[in-house]
Protein backbone atom coordinates (compact mmCIF):
# COMPACT_ATOMS: atom_id res chain seq x y z
CA UNK A 1 0.00 0.00 0.00
CA UNK A 2 2.51 2.75 1.44
CA UNK A 3 4.61 1.85 -2.06
CA UNK A 4 1.94 2.84 -4.20
CA UNK A 5 1.18 5.63 -2.89
CA UNK A 6 4.26 6.97 -3.00
CA UNK A 7 4.38 6.09 -6.74
CA UNK A 8 1.01 7.55 -7.19
CA UNK A 9 2.44 10.77 -5.41
CA UNK A 10 5.33 10.93 -7.56
CA UNK A 11 3.26 10.46 -10.61
CA UNK A 12 1.28 13.10 -9.41
CA UNK A 13 4.53 15.66 -9.16
CA UNK A 14 5.17 14.83 -12.34
CA UNK A 15 2.43 15.63 -13.95
CA UNK A 16 1.67 19.12 -12.25
CA UNK A 17 5.43 19.92 -13.37
CA UNK A 18 4.53 19.51 -17.01
CA UNK A 19 1.12 20.94 -16.70
CA UNK A 20 2.44 23.79 -14.87
CA UNK A 21 4.84 24.53 -17.47
CA UNK A 22 2.45 24.08 -20.86
CA UNK A 23 -0.10 26.40 -18.85
CA UNK A 24 2.55 29.06 -17.85
CA UNK A 25 4.21 29.06 -21.92
CA UNK A 26 0.68 28.98 -23.39
CA UNK A 27 -0.89 32.17 -20.96
CA UNK A 28 2.32 33.78 -21.35
CA UNK A 29 2.06 33.51 -25.52
CA UNK A 30 -1.95 34.55 -25.68
CA UNK A 31 -1.57 38.10 -24.72
CA UNK A 32 -0.20 40.85 -22.55
CA UNK A 33 -2.08 41.22 -19.41
CA UNK A 34 -1.30 44.20 -19.03
CA UNK A 35 -3.71 45.25 -22.30
CA UNK A 36 -6.50 44.84 -20.16
CA UNK A 37 -5.75 45.88 -16.31
CA UNK A 38 -3.97 48.92 -17.37
CA UNK A 39 -6.35 51.97 -18.77
CA UNK A 40 -5.07 53.01 -22.24
CA UNK A 41 -5.41 56.31 -20.69
CA UNK A 42 -2.01 55.63 -18.65
CA UNK A 43 1.42 56.90 -19.52
CA UNK A 44 4.40 54.53 -20.25
CA UNK A 45 6.13 55.20 -16.78
CA UNK A 46 3.12 53.67 -14.87
CA UNK A 47 2.61 50.98 -17.20
CA UNK A 48 5.80 50.05 -16.44
CA UNK A 49 5.46 50.49 -12.82
CA UNK A 50 2.53 48.30 -12.85
CA UNK A 51 4.59 45.59 -14.81
CA UNK A 52 7.37 45.65 -12.10
CA UNK A 53 4.92 45.14 -9.36
CA UNK A 54 3.51 42.21 -11.07
CA UNK A 55 6.82 40.87 -11.90
CA UNK A 56 5.34 41.00 -16.09
CA UNK A 57 9.16 42.76 -16.60
CA UNK A 58 11.04 39.81 -16.67
CA UNK A 59 11.59 37.24 -19.67
CA UNK A 60 9.32 34.58 -19.17
CA UNK A 61 11.52 31.76 -17.78
CA UNK A 62 12.47 34.18 -14.91
CA UNK A 63 8.78 34.60 -14.27
CA UNK A 64 8.38 30.61 -14.66
CA UNK A 65 11.39 30.21 -11.51
CA UNK A 66 9.67 32.51 -9.63
CA UNK A 67 6.29 31.33 -9.45
CA UNK A 68 7.75 27.58 -8.65
CA UNK A 69 9.97 28.53 -6.16
CA UNK A 70 6.67 30.03 -4.71
CA UNK A 71 4.60 28.02 -5.41
CA UNK A 72 7.09 25.31 -3.32
CA UNK A 73 6.24 27.01 -0.60
CA UNK A 74 2.22 27.41 -0.85
CA UNK A 75 2.48 30.66 -2.37
CA UNK A 76 0.64 30.71 -6.02
CA UNK A 77 1.21 34.16 -6.30
CA UNK A 78 -1.49 37.18 -5.98
CA UNK A 79 -4.57 37.29 -9.13
CA UNK A 80 -4.14 40.53 -11.07
CA UNK A 81 -7.66 40.96 -10.81
CA UNK A 82 -8.42 40.49 -7.71
CA UNK A 83 -5.52 41.33 -5.75
CA UNK A 84 -5.68 38.57 -3.52
CA UNK A 85 -3.77 35.03 -3.10
CA UNK A 86 -4.76 33.02 -6.12
CA UNK A 87 -5.00 29.76 -3.74
CA UNK A 88 -7.13 31.94 -1.81
CA UNK A 89 -9.61 32.62 -4.23
CA UNK A 90 -9.39 28.73 -5.63
CA UNK A 91 -10.40 27.22 -2.42
CA UNK A 92 -13.21 29.55 -1.49
CA UNK A 93 -15.10 28.46 -4.20
CA UNK A 94 -13.68 24.93 -4.19
CA UNK A 95 -16.82 23.92 -1.82
CA UNK A 96 -19.74 25.02 -4.38
CA UNK A 97 -18.08 22.76 -7.39
CA UNK A 98 -17.12 19.59 -5.19
CA UNK A 99 -20.94 20.10 -4.00
CA UNK A 100 -21.64 20.78 -7.36
CA UNK A 101 -20.12 17.32 -8.88
CA UNK A 102 -20.50 15.31 -5.94
CA UNK A 103 -24.37 15.29 -6.29
CA UNK A 104 -24.55 15.34 -9.96
CA UNK A 105 -22.47 12.00 -9.39
CA UNK A 106 -24.57 10.60 -6.59
CA UNK A 107 -27.87 11.63 -8.63
CA UNK A 108 -26.31 9.75 -11.85
CA UNK A 109 -25.40 6.47 -9.46
CA UNK A 110 -29.07 6.44 -8.05
CA UNK A 111 -30.75 6.73 -10.75
CA UNK A 112 -28.66 4.85 -13.50
CA UNK A 113 -27.80 1.68 -11.56
CA UNK A 114 -31.36 0.47 -11.05
CA UNK A 115 -31.99 1.56 -14.90
CA UNK A 116 -28.89 -0.30 -16.22
CA UNK A 117 -29.58 -3.43 -14.37
CA UNK A 118 -33.16 -3.76 -14.88
CA UNK A 119 -32.48 -3.38 -18.78
CA UNK A 120 -29.86 -5.98 -18.20
CA UNK A 121 -31.88 -8.19 -16.51
CA UNK A 122 -34.85 -7.59 -18.70
CA UNK A 123 -33.35 -6.77 -21.93
CA UNK A 124 -36.00 -7.88 -24.57
CA UNK A 125 -39.12 -5.80 -22.64
CA UNK A 126 -40.46 -2.37 -24.15
CA UNK A 127 -39.41 -0.23 -20.76
CA UNK A 128 -35.66 -2.11 -21.21
CA UNK A 129 -35.61 -0.53 -24.81
CA UNK A 130 -36.97 2.69 -23.65
CA UNK A 131 -34.25 2.86 -21.19
CA UNK A 132 -31.10 2.55 -23.60
CA UNK A 133 -32.71 4.80 -26.29
CA UNK A 134 -33.16 7.12 -23.28
CA UNK A 135 -29.16 7.07 -22.83
CA UNK A 136 -28.37 7.46 -26.51
CA UNK A 137 -30.51 10.68 -25.64
CA UNK A 138 -28.68 11.37 -22.56
CA UNK A 139 -25.14 11.33 -24.62
CA UNK A 140 -26.22 13.24 -27.70
CA UNK A 141 -27.61 16.29 -25.93
CA UNK A 142 -24.96 18.86 -24.95
CA UNK A 143 -24.74 20.35 -21.64
CA UNK A 144 -25.53 23.67 -22.43
CA UNK A 145 -28.65 23.16 -24.29
CA UNK A 146 -29.75 20.79 -21.72
CA UNK A 147 -29.03 23.57 -18.92
CA UNK A 148 -30.80 26.08 -21.43
CA UNK A 149 -34.16 24.11 -21.52
CA UNK A 150 -34.33 23.45 -17.83
CA UNK A 151 -33.94 26.44 -17.47
CA UNK A 152 -36.67 27.30 -19.82
CA UNK A 153 -39.26 24.62 -18.79
CA UNK A 154 -38.51 24.81 -14.55
CA UNK A 155 -37.55 28.48 -13.86
CA UNK A 156 -39.32 30.38 -16.44
CA UNK A 157 -42.46 28.68 -17.28
CA UNK A 158 -43.43 26.89 -14.25
CA UNK A 159 -41.68 29.14 -11.92
CA UNK A 160 -40.79 26.01 -9.94
CA UNK A 161 -36.68 26.72 -9.52
CA UNK A 162 -34.81 29.54 -9.85
CA UNK A 163 -32.52 30.45 -12.84
CA UNK A 164 -29.14 30.58 -11.40
CA UNK A 165 -27.21 31.35 -8.38
CA UNK A 166 -26.32 29.37 -5.32
CA UNK A 167 -28.63 28.87 -2.40
CA UNK A 168 -28.64 29.96 1.26
CA UNK A 169 -25.52 28.13 2.72
CA UNK A 170 -24.85 26.51 6.05
CA UNK A 171 -21.31 26.71 7.65
CA UNK A 172 -20.06 23.28 8.71
CA UNK A 173 -16.58 23.64 9.84
CA UNK A 174 -15.81 26.57 7.79
CA UNK A 175 -17.23 25.30 4.59
CA UNK A 176 -20.14 26.46 3.09
CA UNK A 177 -22.47 23.51 2.17
CA UNK A 178 -26.12 24.72 0.64
CA UNK A 179 -27.51 21.27 0.11
CA UNK A 180 -28.16 20.94 4.16
CA UNK A 181 -31.12 23.66 3.33
CA UNK A 182 -34.33 22.84 1.19
CA UNK A 183 -33.76 26.35 -0.63
CA UNK A 184 -30.45 25.45 -1.30
CA UNK A 185 -31.79 22.11 -2.66
CA UNK A 186 -33.69 24.30 -5.38
CA UNK A 187 -31.03 26.28 -6.45
CA UNK A 188 -28.75 23.24 -6.96
CA UNK A 189 -31.22 21.04 -8.51
CA UNK A 190 -31.47 22.21 -12.33
CA UNK A 191 -27.37 22.67 -12.35
CA UNK A 192 -27.07 19.27 -10.94
CA UNK A 193 -29.06 17.48 -13.16
CA UNK A 194 -27.88 18.98 -16.09
CA UNK A 195 -24.33 18.08 -15.13
CA UNK A 196 -25.10 14.49 -14.22
CA UNK A 197 -27.56 13.64 -17.18
CA UNK A 198 -24.50 12.71 -19.53
CA UNK A 199 -23.14 10.56 -16.55
CA UNK A 200 -26.26 9.28 -16.12
CA UNK A 201 -26.59 7.58 -19.48
CA UNK A 202 -22.92 6.38 -19.16
CA UNK A 203 -23.76 4.19 -15.91
CA UNK A 204 -27.16 3.13 -17.38
CA UNK A 205 -25.10 1.42 -20.31
CA UNK A 206 -22.55 0.38 -18.52
CA UNK A 207 -24.36 -1.03 -16.09
CA UNK A 208 -26.48 -2.92 -18.53
CA UNK A 209 -23.48 -4.62 -20.55
CA UNK A 210 -22.15 -5.82 -16.87
CA UNK A 211 -25.28 -7.53 -15.80
CA UNK A 212 -25.67 -9.18 -19.23
CA UNK A 213 -21.97 -10.14 -19.01
CA UNK A 214 -22.50 -11.39 -15.35
CA UNK A 215 -25.69 -13.32 -15.60
CA UNK A 216 -23.97 -15.99 -17.82
CA UNK A 217 -21.33 -16.25 -15.30
CA UNK A 218 -21.50 -19.59 -13.73
CA UNK A 219 -21.53 -18.52 -10.38
CA UNK A 220 -25.17 -16.87 -10.80
CA UNK A 221 -26.14 -20.25 -12.97
CA UNK A 222 -25.16 -21.85 -9.47
CA UNK A 223 -27.03 -20.12 -7.06
CA UNK A 224 -30.42 -20.37 -8.98
CA UNK A 225 -29.55 -24.19 -9.48
CA UNK A 226 -29.43 -23.94 -5.84
CA UNK A 227 -32.87 -22.42 -5.53
CA UNK A 228 -31.95 -19.02 -4.23
CA UNK A 229 -34.07 -16.40 -3.75
CA UNK A 230 -34.36 -13.99 -7.16
CA UNK A 231 -33.61 -11.19 -5.36
CA UNK A 232 -30.97 -12.24 -3.39
CA UNK A 233 -29.40 -13.58 -6.49
CA UNK A 234 -29.43 -10.36 -8.05
CA UNK A 235 -28.23 -8.30 -4.93
CA UNK A 236 -25.41 -10.59 -3.61
CA UNK A 237 -24.19 -12.06 -6.87
CA UNK A 238 -25.21 -9.83 -10.00
CA UNK A 239 -25.15 -6.14 -8.01
CA UNK A 240 -21.88 -6.56 -6.31
CA UNK A 241 -20.24 -7.77 -9.09
CA UNK A 242 -21.12 -4.92 -11.62
CA UNK A 243 -20.76 -2.16 -9.06
CA UNK A 244 -16.55 -2.71 -9.71
CA UNK A 245 -16.45 -1.51 -13.02
CA UNK A 246 -18.92 1.47 -11.69
CA UNK A 247 -17.21 2.44 -9.24
CA UNK A 248 -14.49 3.01 -10.97
CA UNK A 249 -16.07 4.64 -13.44
CA UNK A 250 -17.81 6.97 -11.39
CA UNK A 251 -14.69 7.57 -9.77
CA UNK A 252 -13.21 8.84 -13.01
CA UNK A 253 -16.26 10.86 -14.11
CA UNK A 254 -16.48 12.83 -10.78
CA UNK A 255 -12.87 14.14 -11.40
CA UNK A 256 -14.33 15.18 -15.02
CA UNK A 257 -16.84 16.79 -13.61
CA UNK A 258 -15.01 18.91 -11.30
CA UNK A 259 -12.62 19.87 -13.93
CA UNK A 260 -15.58 20.20 -16.83
CA UNK A 261 -18.05 21.95 -14.75
CA UNK A 262 -17.48 25.14 -16.19
CA UNK A 263 -20.04 25.52 -18.92
CA UNK A 264 -22.81 24.45 -16.55
CA UNK A 265 -21.43 26.87 -14.03
CA UNK A 266 -21.67 29.51 -16.07
CA UNK A 267 -24.86 28.94 -17.20
CA UNK A 268 -26.26 28.71 -14.19
CA UNK A 269 -24.17 31.52 -12.64
CA UNK A 270 -22.88 28.87 -9.70
CA UNK A 271 -20.31 30.90 -7.96
CA UNK A 272 -17.43 27.53 -8.23
CA UNK A 273 -13.98 27.48 -9.28
CA UNK A 274 -14.91 26.63 -13.39
CA UNK A 275 -16.81 30.49 -13.49
CA UNK A 276 -13.64 31.55 -11.48
CA UNK A 277 -11.61 29.90 -14.03
CA UNK A 278 -13.32 31.84 -17.73
CA UNK A 279 -13.32 35.20 -15.79
CA UNK A 280 -9.67 34.32 -14.78
CA UNK A 281 -8.73 33.15 -18.55
CA UNK A 282 -10.72 36.37 -19.78
CA UNK A 283 -8.40 38.81 -17.85
CA UNK A 284 -5.44 36.68 -18.50
CA UNK A 285 -5.22 36.19 -14.59
CA UNK A 286 -2.49 34.29 -14.97
CA UNK A 287 -1.82 33.14 -11.50
CA UNK A 288 -5.22 31.90 -10.80
CA UNK A 289 -5.37 29.92 -13.93
CA UNK A 290 -2.15 28.05 -12.88
CA UNK A 291 -2.83 27.60 -9.42
CA UNK A 292 -6.60 26.43 -10.53
CA UNK A 293 -5.55 23.77 -12.99
CA UNK A 294 -2.95 22.93 -10.16
CA UNK A 295 -5.10 22.06 -7.47
CA UNK A 296 -7.41 20.19 -10.69
CA UNK A 297 -4.73 18.19 -11.31
CA UNK A 298 -4.23 17.21 -7.55
CA UNK A 299 -7.70 16.31 -7.28
CA UNK A 300 -7.53 14.07 -9.54
CA UNK A 301 -4.68 12.27 -8.38
CA UNK A 302 -6.37 11.43 -5.05
CA UNK A 303 -9.11 10.64 -6.54
CA UNK A 304 -8.11 7.91 -8.84
CA UNK A 305 -6.32 7.50 -5.55
CA UNK A 306 -9.71 6.30 -3.73
CA UNK A 307 -10.96 4.34 -6.30
CA UNK A 308 -8.08 1.99 -6.78
CA UNK A 309 -8.27 1.55 -3.10
CA UNK A 310 -12.50 0.78 -2.73
CA UNK A 311 -11.57 -1.12 -6.18
CA UNK A 312 -9.07 -3.55 -4.15
CA UNK A 313 -12.21 -3.92 -1.69
CA UNK A 314 -14.57 -4.69 -3.69
CA UNK A 315 -12.87 -7.49 -5.68
CA UNK A 316 -10.20 -9.26 -3.20
CA UNK A 317 -8.28 -10.41 -6.29
CA UNK A 318 -6.82 -7.37 -6.94
CA UNK A 319 -4.09 -6.17 -4.74
CA UNK A 320 -2.74 -2.63 -5.14
CA UNK A 321 1.24 -3.58 -4.61
CA UNK A 322 -0.01 -5.24 -8.47
CA UNK A 323 -0.81 -2.20 -9.44
CA UNK A 324 0.51 -0.35 -12.05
Amino acid sequence: MLVFIIRRLMQAALVVAVMSVLVFVGIYMIGDPLAILVSPEATELDREAIARSLGLDRPMWEQYLAFVSSAMQGDFGKSFVFGQPAIGLILERMPATLELAIIATFMSVVIGVPLGLYAGLRHETVAARAIMAGSVLGFSLPNFWVGLMLIMVFAVQLGWLPASGRGPTVDVFGIQLSFLTLEGWKYLALPALTLGLSKCALIVRLARATAREVMLMDYVKFARAKGLNEKRVIGVHILKNIMVPITTVTGLELGTLIAFAVITETIFSWPGMGKLLIDSIVHLDRPVVVAYLIVVVLLLVLISLIVDILYSVLDPRVRLGDAK
